[in-house]
């Protein structure tokens, strides 16, 4: 039964989720009085980004073994999250050595719930159109990630987001040169994600209904001439938001990794 209260009692909870607007979650804490064992869950940006701050950034295929000891969580951004895991295995064995190029097309409700006219069904309906075409906001979590994973800087990331003409989920592509196979690129993908429950990689050719309604993502990795081509689809709203905000709590009290995110994809 829901109980709605002015002034919170932060003693009484065990986990505090933050789904404010970007830049409200900073301004909170300094004024309330949370005590130092409350675990807290950020889905804004406000500490996605290392600094003065004791956030662990939320990207379980990045560094699960952080988040499970963390007692605070910065949630990563949905396009980064799609990103992020269509590159981590190449970045992780020293491989992101070329440019890349990403576009991502993303449903309506990756604007969040600001009703603004390009949110506005009359406009999206039969529609597609670019945005911060080169400067999107998550550059920088992914940047701060890959680097991390390799050990050193990461190339260009020519990033085009693009709004589409459906509600949920997130269908990125990926590409660059590379010398590796694509049977080697295979195997560095399977490699990295053989024990993560949510992320698969596919040999057939996959969409977005096989993974909205779920906290799934789902990659596909190919070879075309001299370039290796990625593609990373999930759920804007579960894997790119909430879900992987349940997933991060499962981690940090010991749950199962998957408990309450055993969902049904809407193409079954």
């Amino acid at each position: 039964e829901l109980c709605f209260v002015g002034e919170p009692d932060l003693r009484a909870v065990d986990v505090l989720f933050f789904c404010t607007g970007h830049g409200q979650t900073q301004p909170f804490l300094a004024a309330q009085d949370v005590p130092e064992d409350l675990s807290i869950i950020d889905l804004s940006s406000d500490f996605r980004l290392a600094g003065d701050h004791d956030f662990v950034y939320g990207l379980p295929e990045l560094q699960r073994a952080r988040i499970a000891q963390a007692q605070r969580i910065a949630n990563p951004g949905c396009f980064a999250t799609a990103i992020q895991l269509g590159l981590l295995p190449l970045a992780a064995a020293g491989q992101l050595q070329q440019e890349v190029h990403i576009h991502a097309l993303t449903g309506s409700t990756g604007a969040g719930q600001q009703p603004v006219a390009t949110t506005h069904f009359s406009w999206r309906a039969g529609n597609v159109s670019a945005y911060k075409v080169f400067g999107h906001q998550h550059l920088a979590e992914i940047r701060q990630s890959l680097a991390q994973a390799q050990g050193a800087t990461v190339p260009a990331l020519n990033f085009i987001p693009l709004r589409g003409d459906f509600t949920r989920g997130i269908f990125a592509s990926l590409y660059l040169n590379s010398d590796l196979s694509e049977a080697e690129a295979r195997k560095l993908y399977q490699d990295f994600y053989h024990d993560h429950p949510f992320t698969h990689l596919t040999d057939t050719n996959p969409n977005l209904k096989q993974v909205v309604n779920t906290n799934k993502a789902l990659l596909q990795v190919s070879r075309h001439g001299d370039k290796l081509l990625i593609l990373s689809m999930i759920d804007n709203l579960l894997k790119g938001a909430s879900g992987q905000a349940v997933q991060n709590m499962n981690l940090m009290f010991g749950l199962p990794e998957t408990a309450g995110l055993d969902l049904k994809a809407s193409y079954f």
